[in-house]
């Protein structure tokens, strides 16, 4: 029980930094939706994946339900000296893409404890900032385990800090997160069909979020940080297909026009 309250204290001091970030930054974020997340038990929330930003935002969906979300990461941030013991403290999950195998067991691990997963499915950050290929393994743990699979939608943070993008640190961006209602996953339900409407339910919450007027370019503006269906100058989502890193693995994304494999490899 000591460990585990020094791990919070680690995972409260980084939530106050985080907070000194937001303020500093001025960002004007709305949170809908989080009465969604339960206060106990299992829970895996899965968001899509716009910004480096993103684990701080469904951290904060999860808040009102003093939620610490136990997030599933790339195992080269513990590479790092510096992130290492914090990211090991808070019990965030070490994904190595190669061999996932030790992180779904982890995860589901977590799960049968009670805690709250984190997963960005997407496997990586969205350059077209449509949903793009989906990695099965947060409808699996949700149907194995049982617990809630919660969506969460994100826009605004690929304005600050995202993938083959500058830093953008202008005061007062907009940014919206939006909760969908938990999702249960029928035991002898197909993987790859779960995992298609699990994709299918997340571009369309990204959907209502690009589309409001908060978050429109303005008349005559180059926006490199809005989707090319809605007129932003992004890349579309066939020639981000080209630039991403996607694990084979991963559900090609049948949810957007035009897409109808089964795979991405």
């Amino acid at each position: 029980m000591a460990g585990q309250d020094r791990d919070e204290r680690v995972y409260r001091g980084v939530v106050r930094a985080a907070r000194g970030v937001v303020r500093t930054l001025g960002l004007r974020i709305r949170v809908e939706g989080d009465e969604h997340v339960p206060a106990d038990g299992p829970v895996v929330i899965a968001g899509n994946h716009v910004s480096f930003l993103d684990f701080l935002l469904v951290g904060l969906a999860a808040r009102r339900s003093e939620r610490y979300v136990r997030f599933l990461a790339r195992h080269e941030i513990w590479t790092n000296p510096l992130a290492r013991p914090l990211m090991t403290a808070m019990r965030h999950v070490p994904v190595d893409r190669e061999a996932p195998a030790a992180a779904y067991l982890r995860a589901r691990s977590l799960l049968r404890a009670g805690e709250a997963v984190g997963i960005f499915p997407e496997a990586g950050v969205s350059t077209s900032y449509t949903v793009r290929a989906l990695m099965p393994g947060a409808v699996a743990l949700a149907r194995e385990t049982g617990a809630p699979l919660v969506p969460v939608a994100l826009w605004g943070p690929q304005r600050i800090l995202t993938a083959r993008r500058p830093v953008d640190l202008h005061c007062g961006r907009p940014v919206s997160i939006l909760v969908g209602t938990p999702r249960y996953v029928d035991p002898a339900a197909d993987l790859r069909e779960a995992t298609a409407g699990l994709g299918a339910c997340l571009q369309g919450m990204v959907d209502v979020l690009q589309r409001r007027p908060v978050h429109q370019p303005a008349p005559g503006e180059h926006a490199p940080w809005h989707p090319a269906h809605l007129g932003g100058s992004a890349p579309d989502a066939a020639h981000a297909r080209t630039l991403e890193s996607v694990p084979v693995s991963a559900l090609a994304p049948s949810w957007l026009p035009g897409v109808h494999e089964t795979s991405v490899g």
